[in-house]
């Protein structure tokens, strides 16, 4: 082999490009960056491989990650952190923010270039240059800055719902029927219990337990239970029709009102006044400071047998559902209702007025109909409507956030906690065995209390706790100070 051959082959391995001019003079030369070689080498950085090897999200998958989060309360706030950190330092992104990136609810944009891998010659950026992903010399930490931005970013805590009751008692002779209201918590912390032909009450800060009254002397059964907003009585309605008051202080009954001819299922109180509704068709409101000879007002409009009244908030309106499938609204100074509404196709015995928007009432109808529905008093029209698949037993809002709980029987028997007004479903309880006929919402507002025909009381933390808000004064306020 020639020196001349030879000090080409040692240029050529040096990759020197070898050419010769017109009069064969040799020059050798470093070959030029080309824009695309022909080497198929992937050059697999700063591609974006969601958007590139699929520009459509898997549904399937997606559903079952999101119901599998749902029945387990697992955070999903860490793994989308870990996964935006693995594209920070890998894929060389510079997301700083989870808002920014959501695995389950974030809408996948094509790209321009379709291709999954890209052929060419990398270029490599200048270290001195002004760049996101190069960490500063001084900084003690591997990642780049972005990641340690998303790392610093503040966020706010998720709140899980157990899918536990934290307690469970039982409740022998607890009746397994969808018309009677057996369950009630008191502003002092005690629950009551409509057992058979007798009355329980259940201390939740010392879990003592006393008997209320007995029933059984005068072949009675216990109906329904409700106590005071003030916590100092309790009402008791019986199959017998009538209704008596206790003081539970000292354990006596301080009045007795009759005038119904058939069973008592539902009672509420309006200060002083008490509203019950009865199998007989009637709604009667009496005061219980006044002996019972006095006259009390009917309140006529029901066809069939009245299982479920309300107070508004401001106790201004009585709502009041029943087997005939029609929800009525009442105010105090008429007898006969003020708005009636016809959609559901069941038994109306689920009612509750929300405490956070004005006139807005929620109702759930029975097997036929399975239906949530939410209405406006104010205007009287029809709002959102879902439907939940099962018998609609109970309803209660949140006292602290836009949430309601729902108890449900035939044929999933489950605890339902919707948000209000997108009607999304936040968290799903069961574990009873029978209807979840009775409901019952803590004072404290966090907790709830159901109870079904298994003859089981079961106590789940379901609500977030109060938020402390700052008193707003104003100027304009007359009764904010003393002058």
């Amino acid at each position: 082999m020639s020196l001349e051959n030879l000090d080409d082959r040692i240029f050529r391995q040096m990759k020197l490009h070898v050419s010769k001019d017109l009069f064969g003079v040799k020059s050798y030369q470093e070959p030029r960056m080309l824009a695309n070689c022909d080497r198929f080498i992937p050059c697999r950085a700063g591609n974006n491989w969601e958007t590139s090897f699929a520009t459509l999200p898997d549904t399937s998958k997606t559903s079952q990650s999101g119901k599998k989060t749902r029945e387990t309360g697992e955070n999903t706030r860490d793994s989308s952190v870990y996964n935006i950190l693995l594209r920070n330092e890998l894929f060389g992104e510079t997301t700083e923010d989870i808002k920014s990136q959501c695995d389950e609810r974030q809408v996948l944009t094509p790209v321009k270039n379709k291709n999954l891998f890209r052929y060419g010659t990398p270029i490599k950026t200048d270290k001195n240059s002004n760049n996101k992903f190069q960490s500063t010399p001084y900084s003690l930490s591997p990642l780049s800055v972005s990641s340690q931005r998303l790392l610093r970013s503040p966020h706010k805590a998720t709140r899980k719902i157990s899918r536990i009751p934290f307690k469970v008692l039982d409740a022998p002779e607890l009746q397994d029927d969808f018309y009677l209201n057996l369950v009630d918590w008191s502003v002092q912390n005690v629950l009551s219990v409509g057992l058979g032909s007798c009355v329980y009450l259940w201390s939740a800060c010392t879990s003592q337990v006393t008997r209320l009254c007995d029933l059984s002397a005068d072949g009675n059964v216990v109906t329904s239970v409700a106590w005071s907003e003030r916590g100092h009585l309790v009402a008791v309605g019986t199959h017998h029709g009538y209704v008596t008051v206790w003081d539970v202080a000292v354990n006596k009954q301080v009045n007795k009102l009759q005038g119904h001819s058939a069973r008592v299922g539902a009672l509420a109180w309006n200060g002083d006044v008490l509203s019950s509704g009865s199998r007989d068709r009637l709604i009667l409101q009496r005061d219980t400071r006044t002996p019972p000879s006095v006259t009390e007002r009917r309140l006529v409009g029901h066809r069939q047998e009245v299982c479920g009244l309300k107070w508004s908030p401001d106790n201004q309106y009585l709502a009041s559902g029943g087997n005939d499938n029609r929800l009525y609204v009442w105010n105090m100074q008429s007898l006969s209702p003020v708005q009636t509404y016809t959609d559901h196709l069941a038994a109306v015995k689920a009612i509750a007025w929300s405490p956070h928007h004005h006139g807005l009432l929620a109702s759930g109808g029975g097997t036929a109909d399975r239906c949530i529905r939410f209405w406006n008093t104010l205007t009287g029209q029809p709002m959102q409507s879902v439907d939940t698949g099962s018998q609609v037993c109970n309803l209660a809002w949140s006292k602290h956030s836009s949430e309601l709980v729902s108890t449900h029987g035939y044929s999933q028997n489950q605890i339902l906690v919707w948000k209000y007004p997108s009607l999304t479903q936040v968290a799903k309880l069961t574990g009873h065995s029978y209807r979840v006929l009775y409901l019952a919402l803590s004072p404290d507002g966090e907790a709830i209390v159901t109870g079904a025909g298994d003859e089981t009381l079961r106590f789940w933390n379901v609500f977030s706790k109060a938020r402390s808000q700052k008193e707003t004064r104003s100027v304009l306020s007359l009764y904010t100070g003393i002058r």
